[in-house]
């Protein structure tokens, strides 16, 4: 009886080791599917920034905290006027047709002209006045489109200059130079300062040419039928395109 038992427990030895064996190896592979979430985590966490914009050490963006936007802003220019000053010169000829071009790409309304009040070149400022006028209407501004403005000169002695304006929907960002932290206190944070970033969007916001591009793109040119169905019938054709020259080429 004693070596029918032995032997019993003998053969079912094996079965509980192969249970056992599976038992850890399940316990193996539910340690390692979670680790395998953990890593996942913590990856996407760092590789999916809020914005798209940014990483996940740094929290902010230039673009944030100085945006282009539109607004309305006023395009001015000032003409300087001496008490001497009888007539336009060509100079300020040429200033004036540069504003009456800005004018034209940006805006529709009226043009003020504002002359200073109180300044000892009061008699030559009303002069120029009169030309300034005169050059707007030339340049292609309607009469009525301009309207004549008063401000009050810093003092006698002032020789105030003729201030030409027009009101415009402009691209702007936020006025640069705010330093409302020390740069120290943020030394160790792996961000960047306030003002970091101000001037390249003020220099962008100032070359935009047309402000509705930021809104919408502009409609396609008709296309070149003509010029069109050369091209693709020397394609057809097997026609390389070459380049001419009037002289000739020589090697050094």
């Amino acid at each position: 009886m004693m070596k029918s038992r032995t032997s019993t427990i003998a053969e079912r030895e094996p079965e509980m080791i192969s249970s056992d064996r599976r038992v850890f190896l399940a316990g193996r592979s539910h340690l390692a599917i979670a680790a395998l979430i953990a890593v996942a985590a913590a990856v996407s966490s760092c590789a999916s920034p809020k914005d798209g914009m940014t990483t996940g050490s740094i929290d902010d963006d230039y673009r944030q905290r100085h945006p282009i936007v539109l607004t309305q802003a006023e395009h001015n220019i000032d003409i300087p006027v001496s008490s001497n000053d009888r007539r336009l010169t060509l100079g300020m000829r040429d200033t004036v047709r540069g504003f009456v071009q800005d004018y034209k790409a940006h805006a529709t309304g009226t043009v003020e002209i504002l002359v200073p009040q109180g300044s000892m070149n009061a008699p030559a400022v009303s002069n120029l006045r009169r030309d300034i006028r005169q050059e707007l209407v030339a340049s292609g501004i309607p009469s009525p489109r301009i309207v004549d403005s008063f401000y009050p000169a810093g003092g006698a002695g002032d020789a105030a200059p003729i201030r030409l304006s027009f009101m415009a929907t402009t691209a702007v960002t936020n006025a640069c130079g705010q330093w409302p932290e020390d740069l120290a206190d943020n030394a160790f944070d792996n961000k960047n300062y306030y003002n970091f970033g101000c001037s390249q969007q003020s220099n962008l916001a100032a070359q935009i040419a047309n402000p509705t591009d930021l809104v919408a793109p502009r409609a396609q040119s008709p296309i070149d039928a003509e010029q069109r169905s050369t091209i693709l019938g020397n394609y057809r054709s097997g026609t390389v395109a070459t380049s001419s020259s009037s002289g000739s080429s020589t090697g050094g």
